[in-house]
């Protein structure tokens, strides 16, 4: 008679798998709760200490942990030595294993969980035999997702056993359910000891979406999340309408979430191809729509929009008049909804919660390389304006000022080299990833043409000549807001005197590649 091992904590459609390999002549063996549940259907069952003759002691710590239940699972059924160790030792084969492992994950998520109940459910039995079985899925089957039960079923129905590749492929599934399992528990306890840059980083992510392609038709892609979320997510969205976001959307999107991020007041934000094309701030979020809109209404179209309140029923009118890929907001009105649904079944709206949106800051950003990645905390200073200094003669006025904050805060966000043009209410020109900061301040003025009457200049590194003053004087902009730290600051500095310019430095670089 086969024997199988069943021990879970998820015990969804356990009892009809249990019952299944009962009629297909199987003997099951069980612990705890699992057992308690399969005798409770009617399910004919046999006690691990049984199997053992050694009870569970130490609260269940100590169970399975035992040579007649790892030796049916590592026995090698051809080799004759393993068979004599088998008939000297009483140990009968055990030919499939369920099991899935304690709940560490929504342990650890739970609000105020103590150490010691995150610790109690870290698994080590279940690891073990998971780990023995698919070692040796030659001859052993082993399950750890009740999503599988109904293919292990049927195979044993049609041939009597289940296939190699079958088996093998169940195998490679357990060593990356127990890889991202114990990457959890490494993560947990990292993060209580507050070590950094440590010798191995243990990453796991969770399936969310295979994605039609990537950037591009020829190339295949997925989006995984963070096996922990994070609340303030693409990941964490709640999609209302429309198709699937494709993989440029979903960089698009998170991108203009991490700017909406910075702003309190309502604010719209319209992003194409991973830079801003607009950002508008108000005091309702209509005019911070009319704002961002005005910053560019050639670029922002078929692009992403985020706004960090409501959508109303006079904003959907008006973002209802242009083709857009995603609207993003903290939700909708019903009117609103109808009115972004109605005639554009494409259009992904998305729910998102922008209350936790502070929780998301603490996260790592982590950037895949050729051969590795590269890890950094997020660029989430705390801008002291008390270190801002004025270099200048001429000191900005308080509409200035008002400008340079909001053009500053928008820079950081902007591929590198950045230029901003902005008043205190939204952007103006915007001139993104060029090689050199002259070519940067060009495209940000020749964009900006037309609306630069009290217009100020951010830039997210400092001014390596003097010649992008001259260039920004020659636009008729009175006010610079840069990090400072050139060699040739002393020259900027004298060209925007010369100029009758104001100029701020702020000792913090907002580089972005």
């Amino acid at each position: 008679m086969k024997r199988a091992l069943i021990s879970v904590s998820d015990k969804n459609e356990v009892v009809k798998f249990a019952r299944e390999l009962t009629i297909l002549g199987f003997e099951i063996i069980s612990t705890g709760g699992t057992k308690v549940a399969l005798e409770k259907a009617d399910v004919p069952v046999i006690a691990v200490d049984e199997v053992t003759n050694f009870p569970e002691i130490m609260d269940g710590r100590v169970k399975t942990l035992h040579p007649k239940i790892h030796g049916g699972l590592l026995a090698c059924l051809d080799l004759e030595s393993h068979k004599k160790a088998m008939k000297d030792h009483d140990i009968q084969p055990i030919d499939l294993v369920c099991v899935n492992l304690y709940p560490f994950k929504e342990t650890i998520l739970k609000e105020d969980v103590s150490y010691e109940e995150a610790i109690e459910n870290i698994d080590i039995g279940g690891p073990s035999m998971l780990r023995s079985a698919a070692k040796n899925h030659a001859t052993v089957t082993v399950v750890v997702d009740p999503l599988d039960y109904a293919m292990v079923i049927s195979e044993l129905k049609e041939n009597g056993d289940t296939t190699f590749a079958t088996r093998q492929k169940l195998a490679a599934k357990i060593f990356r359910h127990i890889s991202a399992y114990d990457a959890l528990i490494a993560g947990y306890l990292t993060g209580l000891t507050k070590e950094k840059e440590v010798e191995k980083l243990t990453l796991t992510y969770d399936l969310k979406q295979t994605l039609r392609y990537g950037e591009n038709p020829q190339q295949r892609a997925a989006f995984y999340q963070n096996a922990l979320p994070i609340s303030y997510s693409i990941a964490k969205g709640k999609q209302l309408h429309g198709k699937e976001l494709s993989y440029n959307n979903i960089k698009d999107a998170d991108a203009a979430i991490q700017i909406a991020c910075e702003y309190e007041e309502p604010t719209v934000v319209a992003l194409k191809h991973m830079n801003p094309c607009g950002i508008g701030v108000g005091k309702r979020i209509e005019k911070a729509w009319d704002y961002a809109y005005k910053a560019d209404p050639v670029s922002i179209f078929g692009g992403v929009v985020v706004l960090n309140r409501k959508v109303d029923c006079a904003t959907a009118k008006k973002m209802n008049q242009i083709f857009l890929e995603v609207i993003i907001a903290s939700s909708f009105s019903n009117e609103a909804f109808k009115i972004l649904t109605t005639k554009r079944k494409n259009l992904r709206l998305i729910q998102l919660d922008f209350s936790k949106k502070d929780e998301s800051k603490n996260y790592p950003m982590i950037t895949s390389v050729l051969g590795g990645v590269l890890l950094q905390n997020q660029d989430v200073i705390q801008e002291n304006l008390k270190k801002w200094k004025v270099v200048t003669k001429k000191k900005p006025s308080k509409e200035e000022l008002r400008a340079l904050k909001f053009a500053w805060k928008a820079v950081k966000y902007v591929k590198s080299n950045a230029i901003v043009i902005a008043n205190a209410k939204h952007t103006l020109g915007i001139g993104a990833g060029q090689m050199n900061r002259v070519g940067a301040v060009k495209i940000a003025v020749e964009q900006a043409k037309g609306k630069l009457n009290g217009a100020v200049l951010a830039s997210d590194a400092f001014f390596p000549f003097a010649d992008n003053v001259k260039e920004i004087a020659r636009a008729k902009i009175q006010a610079i807001i840069q990090p400072g730290g050139s060699v040739r600051d002393k020259e900027v500095i004298e060209a925007a005197d010369n100029y009758g310019m104001t100029m701020i430095f702020t000792n913090v670089r907002h580089f972005k590649h």
